[in-house]
């Protein structure tokens, strides 16, 4: 990932999925996003629940 603010769309992008299914996702997995872009240590919560993109573990 990187070490820049992202929007929720970047993310999505990263693993293959819609920006509306990467926040149902982390929804149902108990991670709360603050609106505005995601700062790079949400970027680590999302990647400890979803995976690592690079590996296509979602």
């Amino acid at each position: 990932m990187t070490n820049q603010f992202i929007t929720r769309k970047e993310v999505a992008d990263l693993y293959g999925i819609s920006a509306k299914t990467l926040m149902r996702r982390l929804e149902k997995r108990g991670v709360k996003l603050d609106k505005g872009l995601i700062p790079p240590a949400d970027l680590e919560k999302i990647k400890q629940v979803l995976g690592d993109p690079d590996r296509k573990a979602v």
